[in-house]
């Protein structure tokens, strides 16, 4: 009898996990959001570059370490068991609201708008720029397979926004290239800018390649009056399973008549933001990574202490914490990263800045009177 009920279980189990692989076969093949694949023809023109070896795309240091599938089952396990106190804000967080006319008509100093998270709309030398634009309530390939974001409304929507020049991306993670995003913005934007790779996510989503510009690490282009430099990361990339480091992820540059912006994307902390301040220092504001930091992944996301550090190293005149106040995902508070960031940035003698979302502020901006608008949220 025990020998037939444990026969049974086997059978239906096995038959279980062929169900869910041959779902999550048609799942990744079929649904848009995954994207593209590069293909063993387009890797040959990746051959040249120093980050790319036996197929993949590699860190400059031998970072992060590999994980085992149940390294990864265990960590997922963790996170969605762990009740994270203050993972969260008690209620949506509120924005500022942008005139849609104002910011269609602007013609002045170079300034930014913070859209939480990681995503900018930066306006310099009269051009609309977005840099991650990531507009989406969930940070996943589906709705159903992540939390919503924390503000439920964005402070102006992709469709009253005006013509986009062009739209950079630092990686092709969800929580910075959206698909919903990337078609909404696909018919107002005149030009794309990604590093090695992720262009075929972009023809996936039917944008010509004529209007996709791939760069690898240290390469430059001009763009009418500004400059894009794709700098170093220390990351990885990946949209499901089977294409892991397939395309780069990047830091960026932008560079106009009077303003010099770095922006770290996703990273851990490592010499390239010393050879960066080194080579495109000082800059008038450094973007840093700042959250969704764990003791599991130290290689590819900083610790706040090291974004203070890493700001200093990029010669930034001030620094502003970007990747939290958008997604909780990591188990820390949601204003654990600004807080601890704040208190060493203090230390070192570093200004920080803390705009609200949806805020303007010039990029020349000296001064740091911002509201310290999180606390008791």
């Amino acid at each position: 009898m025990i020998k037939k009920i444990l026969k049974k279980t086997l059978l239906y189990s096995s038959v279980l996990i062929v169900l869910l692989v041959i779902f999550y076969f048609l799942f990744t093949t079929f649904y848009p959001s995954f994207g593209g694949d590069v293909s063993e023809e387009r890797q040959l023109n990746y051959t040249s570059s120093q980050q790319f070896k036996t197929g993949q795309f590699h860190n400059t240091r031998d970072v992060p370490k590999k994980m085992s599938f149940s390294d990864l089952m265990g960590i997922a396990y963790k996170f969605f068991t762990t009740s994270t106190p203050n993972g969260r804000p008690k209620a949506n967080l509120a924005v500022n609201h942008i005139d849609s006319i104002e910011i269609a008509n602007y013609v002045g100093e170079a300034r930014l708008v913070w859209f939480g998270h990681s995503s900018f709309l930066f306006q310099l030398d009269g051009k609309n720029i977005l840099i991650d634009p990531m507009f989406g309530m969930v940070a996943a390939p589906h709705p159903w397979l992540g939390a919503n974001r924390f503000n439920k409304e964005m402070s102006i929507s992709i469709t009253q926004l005006p013509i986009i020049d062009a739209v950079i991306f630092s990686h092709d993670h969800y929580d910075h290239l959206d698909y919903e995003t990337v078609l909404q913005l696909r018919d107002k934007t005149n030009h794309f800018y990604v590093p090695l790779g992720v262009g075929v996510h972009l023809e996936e989503w039917e944008i010509g390649s004529d209007k996709i510009t791939e760069l690898d690490w240290w390469e430059e282009v001009k763009f009418e009056s500004l400059t894009f430099i794709c700098t170093p990361s220390q990351h990885f990339s990946g949209r499901k399973l089977s294409n892991n480091q397939s395309t780069l992820w990047a830091s960026w540059i932008i560079q106009s008549s009077d303003a010099n912006i770095f922006f770290s994307g996703d990273s851990g902390y490592s010499p390239h933001f010393k050879e960066i301040g080194e080579k495109y220092g000082p800059f008038d504001i450094a973007l840093m990574e700042c959250g969704q930091y764990n003791e599991n992944w130290p290689d590819v996301h900083m610790l706040p202490e090291e974004t203070a550090q890493a700001g200093l190293e990029v010669k930034a005149d001030k620094i502003m914490a970007i990747h939290w106040a958008g997604f909780q995902l990591a188990m820390h508070s949601w204003t654990e990263p600004i807080t601890r960031l704040r208190t060493k940035a203090a230390e070192l003698n570093i200004p920080v800045i803390t705009p609200e979302i949806g805020q303007l502020f010039n990029v020349k901006d000296s001064t740091n009177n911002y509201e310290i608008w999180w606390e008791g949220l």
